[in-house]
């Protein structure tokens, strides 16, 4: 059970009269907005309707000109373009994005996208070095990562490499000497200080697309990436506002459209029609940890080279290799789980854990974190041995900044890196009992030293009336996508009778709910994924209050109205 705390309601009121009528959206719909801060209908209307004349300029970026007007010399001056990525979804669709447009105009270029078992993230000196050697130096060009390796950097200026950052990690303290750096992050003056890498990438491309076209009359239609936008920005978890928004909107489109041969045969072996309109949740869910695991249990370069190809039999080859893989990850990670709960278990009163395991898989570990705090509500690092230090991933509550909480234990670590509510870092074997004396006393600092209740935010009490009437579940539709910063809208039930309670799916998890309301004595269906060791038999013939999502299921055609359960609590 939850905390159910109400969204500014309250506070904020209502739409204003004829709001909603001049939007031509439902009263709920217009509520929300209001609610959420669009505090004119023209503010909405662009929120309802994020076309791309809503995005910004490639000015607007800090360091963007800098960055356009290095790689555009060295373009013209006959270079190499090396593009260095990341392994997960952010840095594999922002190196596709980049050598994509690179190609169009024809300019020299590679990818290099690192092992995360052998070269770890970021740049590393000997793989620039023997790049360097083999392809000779050019302009290397980073994405979705190089804002923290100023020794990297110096390096790759030493092999006589041009050096442009774009990136959107926090920057450090001190920059790398590149001759150009772009990242939204180094000014909190601009659109939209949390793009993730792939929309930096966008944005970077946009503008030299559109520079060399000045002087070749070719220019690539930037739209046929906004595939790519969508999915890597959606699978970094970043806010789905202001820019992000317009991107992901327009991005799941093209991913409905399915022209990239990739992306078509990616949709088809996570059991999806290649050209199905897909949900963000869908892209999270299904497709993203398919290309993710690529970086973590096999060779990121699979899943560049599948969004890349133009053959639609090489990219189902790839795209099943890719499935073998996720499947091959969720076993390793079920396994590494049920250990890391063992140990969280025995470590019941701290109120963070540090969980290690000698041969865990260093490409699982950060998806474990996160169910780690699903589960415990408390922040988590969990750490595996990596050669003669221990490499480790955490994942934290909203109440505690991660980031924040590790600069206070730098003393302990070799290194870290990341952001409020997800870090990497290294350390020494030795120092692991530290650790964990540390990061709990950090979070008593910031927290108390009673564990943390969950809480659960709900936008307003929406009946049944409302909940069964599909021109206002369409209008909630126009509020997708959801995810951070623009979440899914949740509701709280007037008071309920549950008239039968069925466990359902392979393993009966799932609960559905026959609810029926005591005003009006209209009846839903109520589904709870995943909670049926949460809701026990005996709330048949109970009197409840539900928060729920209500959405239209569409099954076999037809349509029908399903509340998803968020929570619930007995009445009196």
């Amino acid at each position: 059970m939850k905390i159910w705390k109400f969204r500014n309601g309250s506070e904020a009121g209502g739409c204003p009269p004829g709001w909603a009528e001049k939007l031509g959206v439902p009263q709920v719909v217009a509520d929300l907005l209001w609610q959420r801060g669009l505090d004119s209908p023209a503010r909405m209307d662009t929120f309802l309707s994020p076309g791309l004349r809503h995005l910004a300029t490639p000015d607007c970026w800090p360091g963007m000109r800098e960055a356009v007007d290095t790689l555009e010399q060295g373009i013209r001056e006959g270079r190499r373009v090396l593009i260095w990525g990341d392994y997960d979804v952010d840095g594999i669709t922002g190196a596709t994005l980049m050598l994509q447009t690179m190609r169009f105009h024809e300019v020299p270029s590679s990818v290099h996208l690192p092992d995360r078992r052998t070269e770890g993230y970021g740049l590393n000196i000997p793989e620039l070095e023997r790049l360097a050697a083999e392809e000779g130096s050019g302009i290397l060009l980073t994405v979705d990562c190089g804002i923290s390796d100023v020794k990297a950097v110096e390096r790759a200026k030493e092999l006589g490499f041009t050096v442009v950052v774009s990136d959107h990690h926090m920057p450090p303290a001190e920059l790398p000497p590149a001759h150009a750096i772009t990242n939204p992050r180094l000014s909190e003056d601009n659109p939209c200080p949390h793009l993730a890498g792939v929309g930096v990438a966008f944005f970077l491309m946009a503008a030299l697309n559109s520079r060399l076209g000045e002087t070749s009359g070719k220019r690539m239609d930037m739209r046929r990436v906004l595939d790519l936008v969508a999915l890597g920005t959606l699978a970094d978890m970043v806010s789905l506002t202001g820019q992000n928004r317009i991107l992901v909107k327009n991005g799941l489109l093209k991913i409905a459209e399915a022209k990239r041969p990739g992306l078509a045969e990616l949709k088809g072996a996570s059991g999806f029609s290649p050209v199905a309109a897909l949900g963000a949740g869908q892209v999270v869910f299904n497709l993203a940890p398919r290309i993710n695991a690529a970086g973590r249990l096999g060779s990121p370069t699979l899943a560049h080279d599948m969004l890349l190809t133009d053959s639609h039999d090489e990219a189902a080859r790839l795209a099943q290799t890719l499935t073998s893989l996720n499947d091959e990850r969720r076993a390793e990670e079920e396994r590494i789980y049920k250990e890391a709960l063992e140990q969280a278990e025995a470590a019941g009163n701290r109120l963070g854990f540090v969980l290690y395991g000698k041969d865990w898989h260093q490409g699982v570990i950060g998806i474990v974190a996160s169910r780690i705090v699903e589960t415990y509500y408390r922040p988590v690092l969990i750490l595996c041995a990596d050669g003669d230090t221990l490499k480790g991933s955490g994942r934290s509550v909203p109440e505690f900044d991660l980031h924040a909480g590790l600069t206070r234990c730098a003393d302990v670590l070799l290194g870290f890196g990341g952001h409020r509510q997800a870090a990497g870092l290294r350390m020494a074997p030795e120092r692991l009992e530290e650790l964990r004396d540390r990061f709990d006393a950090v979070i008593r600092e910031d927290l108390g030293d009673k564990p943390l209740t969950p809480s659960l935010k709900v936008d307003a009490e929406m009946p049944f009336s409302q909940a069964s009437d599909f021109t206002v579940l369409k209008g909630l539709e126009l509020l997708q996508p959801f995810g951070i910063g623009n979440p899914e809208p949740v509701f709280a039930s007037q008071p309920l009778r549950v008239k039968k309670r069925k466990a359902f799916g392979h393993s009966r998890e799932h609960i559905s709910l026959e609810v029926t309301e005591e005003s009006s004595g209209i009846t839903l269906q109520a589904k709870a994924w995943r909670q049926a060791d949460q809701i026990p038999d005996a709330i048949q013939g109970k009197r409840i209050r539900l928060a729920y999502t209500p959405g239209i299921n569409a099954y076999n055609g037809i349509a029908s109205v399903e509340l998803r359960v968020r929570d619930w609590e007995i009445l009196g």
